[in-house]
């Protein structure tokens, strides 16, 4: 066999750019680059082998510069959000602080399950030299290193100890990388030494690979059961999550609601799957869904899951799906999902188990009456929602009226990326989206600093999509970073900074379980109380942003933001519009619950009281039997 012989980094580089996904017939690059930050570990493995593929030409595998490791995952994971998981950069980090920094970028792609391929550098394979700058030495164990904390974040974990194991380990990778039931955070650990070490490289390992990612076809007999569930329905719902926007199901459930009559509410990752304003669209679901979706939660006697992992803040904690009598019928790649409450299972393609089921109900609607009660339902929604766009809230606006204002400048294929904070809860309710790839909340991990550097990693995906990142004060002084990223790459990304002084959401919460909103303001340490409750802290994020290199427009008012909106989008450089906000709301009213516990014994009235409200609400939670 022919061989050629590369160092261990050399190989990888080489091999990743040989690799694609196909689906439906579109192929595309796996593997589109390189993000990094060098150090020792891998400034002379995997930066000497980028840097070889660049000025030879032998390989084409781009790189880019990024200002934080875990800012460069989410960079990643963002992208192959807006690509459907069809592609997935590799993001390389030197050994000890620079590898485990990527840790939290590993959990929330693992939990969102998007694909990313992680090259951790790690310690001597040879330990010749041990304990190395910033090795971690184990008492137990001579072969632990700090990487070793990635296993429980990542589906596929390696740890290349010896150049010939690549190849198992590099092909391994792909085949969970583009498998969509077991796809996530993908760590390859490269020992230092091992990265520079050469090998005669069998030629083969380099072929062009096309890995396709294929439709699982429904069972039939599994879509005759669940036919048959959803026949017996008089008050059926859909609730459509992120698989079925991955599998492109968009129109085929479109047309499953329009001849079923059924309504469809969405997660946080299926909205836009659905137009908002599609006659049988009901909006978000669960612990901050609309008022419609919940109601008609309530009473379902039939759910059907389209693609939805079912996290507590969908089923609002076990309780909003109400009626002691409701079934579950859940279409799911992943039989993980299509099992859970007690459910008819249909695993299957979500495009493809959405058009079996059309055919084995083609014959069948729901009644009139129910069709009537959601539209009553839809319009009760829309009179809550408009309230809360127009407020006249002062002397600082309201967030909600803020996301009226941006619900009006943007056009349909605007991306609108936010993860944490009070505005999740108000984009669910509030965010008129038509578009799948028009809303991307990142909620499975809720990450704080996932915007910025998501905002880089969509507008890398879809450059033609106007790219609005909503960040608080919080998730922007968690990891800003990447503004400087997108500076040096001459991206045009929109960061609509919402300035409240603290932690919006996390106060609301602690007041409503007793705890008086402590440690949630972003305040000077008062003298007498000892508590931070005194004077607004002199911070200008503004002047931060603008010192990161992007411009920056300021507003004080909902028609001041609507101008700067305005100036934002004509804008061709990273454009931040600041605009300070009312931190105590009013957010929109509740319509679900979500278990927080509240402390059992306590002696502040406060969270006596709360107490008595939690306990309550469990006495409606339940599990699916």
């Amino acid at each position: 066999m022919n061989t050629v012989r590369l160092t261990t980094a050399q190989a990888l580089v080489r091999f990743l750019a040989n690799q694609y996904s196909e689906r439906d017939g579109q192929e595309q690059r796996l593997i589109p680059g390189v993000w990094g930050i060098f150090g020792h570990g891998n400034v002379a493995g995997i930066g000497q082998a980028l840097l070889q593929a660049a000025t030879t030409g032998e390989a084409d595998l781009p790189y880019y510069l990024a200002r934080n490791e875990q800012g460069m995952v989410h960079a990643s994971v963002a992208y192959a959000k807006m690509r459907d998981r069809l592609a997935a950069f590799a993001c390389t980090a030197s050994t000890g602080p620079g590898s485990t920094n990527m840790l939290t970028g590993a959990a929330l792609a693992t939990t969102n399950r998007l694909p990313v391929l992680l090259l951790p550098s790690d310690m001597f394979a040879t330990r010749v030299a041990d304990p190395v700058l910033q090795q971690l030495e184990d008492s137990r164990a001579g072969d632990v290193t700090v990487n070793d904390a990635f296993r429980a974040v990542s589906k596929y974990f390696d740890r290349v100890s010896r150049p010939e194991q690549l190849i198992p380990a590099a092909l391994a990778a792909m085949r969970v990388l583009t498998d969509p039931v077991e796809t996530g955070a993908v760590t390859l650990a490269l020992p230092q030494d091992v990265q520079a070490e050469a090998f005669d490289w069998p030629v083969p390992f380099f072929r062009r690979r096309v890995w396709h990612v294929g439709r699982p076809v429904p069972e039939p007999a599994a879509v005759e059961r669940a036919a048959r569930l959803l026949r017996s329905a008089r008050r059926p719902l859909i609730v459509v999550g992120g698989g079925a926007v991955y599998s492109g199901a968009e129109t085929a459930l479109r047309a499953f609601a329009e001849g079923t009559g059924i309504p469809v509410a969405d997660t946080h990752a299926g909205k836009g799957a659905v137009p908002w304003d599609h006659p049988c669209s009901v909006g978000g679901i669960g612990s901050t869904g609309s008022h419609a979706a919940n109601e008609l939660a309530r009473e379902a006697d039939v759910v059907l899951g389209v693609g939805t992992r079912y996290s507590d803040f969908t089923t609002a904690s076990h309780t909003v799906f109400a009626n002691p009598d409701v079934t579950f019928v859940n279409l799911n790649v992943a039989r993980l999902d299509a099992v859970k409450h007690s459910a008819e299972p249909l695993v299957a393609d979500a495009r493809l188990g959405i058009q079996t089921l059309a055919g084995a109900l083609s014959d069948w609607e729901v009644g009139e009456a129910y069709r009537r009660r959601t539209r009553e339902l839809v319009a009760r929604t829309r009179e809550i929602e408009d309230r809360c766009f127009d407020i006249g809230h002062g002397p600082l606006p309201a967030q909600t009226e803020i996301l009226g204002a941006l619900n009006e400048v943007l056009d349909d294929r605007a991306v609108v990326i936010n993860a944490a904070g009070s505005m999740p809860g108000d984009l669910q309710q509030l965010w008129r989206a038509r578009d799948p790839k028009a809303y991307h909340v990142e909620y499975a991990y809720s990450c704080m600093g996932y915007e910025v550097a998501a905002g880089l990693g969509a507008k890398m995906a879809d450059p033609t999509r106007e790219v609005v990142v909503l960040v608080g004060d919080g998730s922007y002084l968690m990891m800003a970073q990447e503004i400087v990223t997108m500076v040096s790459e001459g991206l045009k990304v929109v960061i609509v900074l919402v300035q409240n002084h603290g932690f919006a959401s996390i106060g609301a919460l602690s007041e409503s379980l007793g705890s008086q909103r402590f440690g949630t303001k972003y305040r000077f340490r008062d003298g007498d109380s000892g508590h931070l409750d005194g004077d607004v802290l002199p911070v200008d994020l503004a002047a931060n942003a603008s010192s990161l290199g992007a411009d920056v427009l300021h507003a004080v008012s909902v028609d001041e933001f609507r101008a700067a909106m305005e100036k934002a989008k004509a804008a061709t450089r990273t454009t931040v519009v600041h605009v300070e906000t009312d931190l105590y709301g009013p957010n929109p009213p509740g319509h679900g619950w979500w278990d927080v516990p509240v402390s059992e014994v306590s002696a502040l009235d406060t969270t006596r009281a709360a107490r008595g409200t939690y306990v309550t609400h469990k006495q409606t939670q339940r599990h699916y039997l």
